[in-house]
């Protein structure tokens, strides 16, 4: 029963952050899906959307973070005192699911400062001239680019919960075929034993009928020989 509630406890949230990702997958497509050249109105919808993504109230993100709490509290108690099941697919869920916090963390949160900020890592050259972008390895990342990092990240995040749900149905359905094996096995066992049973009865049975006529035998005999 705890098992079955904790693993609710990682579905929802994971599923929570699917929705999340989705309803920003019109903005994305755009910038990284269609073959089309991606428009500045498509750049400037999605700078828009992060931006008010980023000016939400603190009620927001603080419903955002306890759900991720909520997700690592299923696996934590999952985990405690694991089987060899738990930690094969409940292990392999938990990285993919850091993986994605540290995604969140690294690339989405960062990522949206820069975009409300409109300062996308300005880097000073000579006197009071700058250059408007990311400055990655020597070479500076300009608005477009960052914004299709952006994209990107909730592309790889979608992927990571995506398999964290594979991996939970995964181990519901290796859990399912364990119990039906074991079923099997058992009711295989309780006929294998009710033979034995029957087979020891019915030897029992043909042993002491044939007592029985031995029995009535020497006493016909008995009686001729007093005769």
């Amino acid at each position: 029963m705890a098992k079955s509630f904790a693993t609710f406890l990682i579905i929802c949230p994971v599923a929570f952050f699917l929705g999340i990702l989705y309803s920003s997958f019109p903005y994305d497509y755009a910038i990284l899906w269609t073959s089309a050249p991606t428009s500045e109105a498509s750049f400037a919808l999605l700078e828009t959307h992060l931006k008010t993504i980023h000016a939400s109230p603190p009620l927001i993100p603080r419903i955002l973070h306890i759900v991720i709490a909520t997700g690592l509290l299923g696996f934590f108690i999952k985990l405690y005192k694991p089987s060899e099941a738990n930690m094969l697919f409940d292990g392999a869920s938990l990285v993919l699911y850091v993986i994605g916090i540290t995604v969140y963390v690294a690339n989405i949160v960062k990522g949206l400062r820069v975009v409300s900020a409109g300062s996308y890592g300005e880097q000073e050259l000579v006197e009071g001239e700058t250059a408007v972008g990311t400055f990655v390895e020597g070479q500076v990342v300009g608005r477009e680019d960052s914004l299709r990092v952006l994209s990107a990240s909730n592309t790889i995040l979608a992927l990571v919960l995506v398999g964290v749900l594979v991996l939970q149905a995964g181990q519901w359905y290796a859990e399912k075929k364990e119990k039906q094996e074991l079923a099997r096995f058992k009711s295989e066992e309780e006929a294998a034993s009710a033979r034995r049973t029957g087979s020891a009865g019915g030897s029992g049975a043909e042993r002491a009928a044939s007592g029985a006529a031995k029995g009535g035998a020497s006493s016909s005999s008995g009686q001729k020989k007093k005769q």
